[in-house]
């Protein structure tokens, strides 16, 4: 894997590559579901067409740093007919977008500074990730210490950058107990009876770090383990919207 990204000239994940008409290479999540998600539903737009709903505005940061950013990232791109037929509800649009946004702009930055919360926290992360990645000895052994502490210290800015807890296990608590709230105790998912895109969007977020242990601590400090599992059971019975 850590090859075929190198390859790919990319190193985010995940990544979707296309080979038809043109190449086509999409590594922002958000617009990998939004595009397909709307080519599933409009058959009649192909992804080439599809991906022009989302502009890229590239920027740089204060350290000189490009990023890129995608327009209508969250949204399915449909016409009217399609939005009535697939959308009735249109609060239930809004909010899929509204967390999607969310579990992209608070959810996940919450990470960071959950897993890397302490140096032993920091370092049980990249033994993860060199014992799941392609490393020799000492490639593994520099990575896993000099990462580790690496982000320990980074994490460090990103919760004085995003105003976090002292501790900041109680925001991760927080965000799930907030979505939770937002599902309900009427609804399975926030999709009702069957996962949106917004249930996928949180799925992914927490299931990056399964096996450490801010997942751990989340599952057992909240009540969004139920809500979890039946995503799991959800997503291995392929049971997600069409």
């Amino acid at each position: 894997m850590r090859q075929e990204i190198t390859l790919s000239g990319s190193s985010k994940v995940p990544i979707l590559v296309i080979e038809g008409e043109e190449s086509l290479e999409l590594n922002d999540a958000s617009v990998i579901m939004s595009a397909l998600k709307t080519c599933m539903i409009d058959k009649s737009k192909t992804i080439y067409e599809v991906i022009t709903y989302y502009p890229q505005l590239k920027s740089t940061n204060i350290f000189g740093i490009e990023s890129t950013e995608f327009t209508n990232r969250h949204w399915v791109m449909l016409n009217e007919i399609a939005l009535e037929l697939h959308y009735p509800d249109k609060a239930a649009r809004r909010d899929e977008v509204r967390w999607r946004h969310w579990a992209d702009d608070w959810l996940l930055c919450l990470l960071a500074p959950n897993v890397y919360r302490s140096p032993m926290e920091a370092l049980a992360a990249y033994d993860r990730v060199v014992s799941e990645g392609n490393y020799g000895p000492v490639e593994g052994f520099v990575l896993k210490y000099v990462g580790a502490f690496t982000m320990f210290f980074f994490s460090k800015l990103l919760k004085i950058w995003y105003r976090m807890e002292s501790d900041v296990r109680q925001d991760l608590y927080k965000a799930a107990d907030e979505w939770m709230a937002a599902i309900g105790k009427r609804r399975k998912f926030l999709g009702g009876e069957r996962p949106n895109l917004a249930d996928i969007s949180v799925y992914g977020v927490l299931g990056s770090i399964e096996g450490l242990q801010a997942f751990d601590d989340v599952m057992n400090h909240t009540k969004i383990r139920k809500w979890y599992k039946a995503m799991q059971k959800v997503i291995r019975e392929h049971g997600g919207q069409d």
